[in-house]
């Protein structure tokens, strides 16, 4: 699954917190890429307003974030609120990592239309992100 090249789907994926792991957020940026999206991976031990600064500078249409620490629901609210300090409030967002069923309807409230935990197939996050960024 591949876009055309004028219509490139740019995705953000970033590492919020103190969380050093980010191979997982590598392979999925690698998957988005290989299907013809356009990423702009931030790497580890990055801010909240880092994140939405960046989502802002490079006129993304999804943020992807990834986390393994345990502090998503201290971490992720933060990046939506700076979002949308930035007016950047029209962004498909999904999130992956160590999170638990129980935290499911929280980050659907806060915006994430997806939570990919370990084990999901690459092909399935791609084709999610093709999806939503075509409506």
């Amino acid at each position: 699954m591949t876009a055309p090249a004028s219509q490139k789907i740019r995705v953000l994926i970033a590492k919020p917190g103190l969380d050093g792991h980010d191979r997982g957020a590598k392979v999925v940026a690698r998957a988005l890429r290989d299907g013809g999206c356009e990423v702009i991976y931030t790497g580890i031990r990055q801010t909240p307003q880092m994140i939405a600064e960046a989502a802002l500078q490079e006129d993304v249409d999804v943020v992807g974030l990834s986390i393994l620490s345990g502090a998503h629901l201290e971490l992720f609210p933060r990046v939506v609120e700076e979002l949308k300090k930035r007016g950047v409030e029209d962004v498909i967002l999904f999130c992956g990592g160590i999170i638990p069923e129980e935290d499911t309807r929280t980050l659907e409230e806060l915006g994430f239309k997806a939570i990919f935990r370990p084990g999901t197939n690459t092909q399935d996050i791609v084709k999610f992100v093709y999806e939503h960024a075509n409506k």
